[in-house]
């Protein structure tokens, strides 16, 4: 069955940095456009980072834009989110998403990052 699963949260100091990754079984990882998404308390969840499926095209959420990086690993079926400069605001549950045309939607169970002083 298909699987994600996010690692690399924690707790972290505005300013510094997280690199999270996602691990993905149970299907085509390289036919697959990916995206992080994340949730805050009492927010709505929003899109953060999206990639293609060969890596050549990304796009980030305007709040994340020059400090968020993601990137693929097609030969480790693992999706990663680079994250520096970290601010408060970016505390949040962050989840792996899988998506292609003819396919539903799959989701990890997510990971909590934290920034805090």
């Amino acid at each position: 069955q298909v699987q994600l699963v996010e690692s690399g949260g924690g707790l972290v100091q505005p300013g510094g940095s997280l690199r999270l990754s996602c691990a993905a079984s149970g299907f085509t990882f390289s036919s697959y456009a990916m995206s992080w998404y994340r949730q805050a308390p009492g927010k709505e969840r929003e899109l953060v980072a999206i990639i293609t499926s060969v890596g050549t095209y990304t796009n980030y959420a305007e709040s994340v834009k020059g400090r968020f990086s993601i990137s693929r690993d097609n030969a480790k079926n693992t999706l990663y989110l680079q994250m520096n400069s970290l601010k408060l605001d970016d505390t949040a549950v962050y989840y792996c998403y899988a998506k292609a045309p003819w396919s539903r939607a799959y989701w990890g169970q997510g990971t909590q990052v934290t920034v805090s002083s």
